[in-house]
């Protein structure tokens, strides 16, 4: 019967993700139509309320220090993902912005200029998770000690240790319209919708009956 108990929390666990996905598509909706957001130290550093949302942010990049995550793939090229850290007006705070993609140099040894401009500014773009990898391996996140620094999994803890600084949680994705950036075709906003988390508890149900009922049978046919 440990089988059946698995299949049964299966199902609810997919409606209890059905529900979750309900509120997620409600929040980011709302953040989405509220209008771009002034970014700055006040702003609570949780992902899920401002994932896929506008927002401007003023300060400067730091260019000594940039980053490059590995592996990434435009237009069945392979190449780079660039990550500059850009200061807040007011406080010690940055945030990392992805400025585009670049292709990978035939000499893996030779990494490309990153130029940038360490004027102030304002700078537009949408809030979004750093790039996911399907198997992270051990290490991965660690970046190499020169600069720009060659990271195979970016995560912001990580990285604040190298600049001796902290960092948001998330990347801005720098809109396509502005400056100082490269290749940039960013991905639609999306998430698996609820009802397909509905069709998952249903399977797993289904389940669950096919062994009830198959258990029955079998014991029925043993007694029998």
């Amino acid at each position: 019967m440990a089988v059946l108990g698995t299949l049964l929390s299966l199902g609810f666990w997919q409606l209890d993700r059905a529900d979750q996905k309900r509120v997620m598509l409600v929040q980011q909706q709302h953040m989405m139509v509220g209008g771009e957001l002034l970014l700055n130290a006040r702003i609570p550093d949780d992902l899920s309320l401002l994932k896929y949302r506008p927002v401007s942010v003023a300060g400067h990049f730091e260019g000594e220090h940039q980053f490059l995550i590995d592996n990434q793939h435009a237009n069945g090229k392979v190449g780079y993902f660039v990550l500059t850290p850009f200061r807040l007006v007011g406080t010690d705070k940055a945030v990392l912005v992805n400025r585009g993609w670049l292709p990978l140099n035939v000499d893996r040894t030779k990494l490309p200029s990153l130029p940038i401009s360490a004027a102030p500014m304002t700078l537009n773009g949408r809030v979004n998770s750093f790039p996911s990898v399907g198997i992270k391996l051990a290490g991965a996140e660690i970046p190499t000690k020169t600069w720009p620094a060659v990271v195979q999994v970016a995560e912001a803890s990580v990285l604040a240790k190298s600049l001796g600084y902290p960092l948001f949680s998330f990347q801005i994705e720098l809109d396509p319209a502005q400056p100082e950036g490269f290749l940039r075709v960013w991905q639609p906003a999306s998430i698996m919708p609820p009802e397909q988390h509905v069709a998952y508890a249903v399977q797993w149900f289904g389940l669950a009956l096919t062994f009830t009922v198959l258990f029955f049978w079998f014991n029925f046919k043993k007694t029998a």
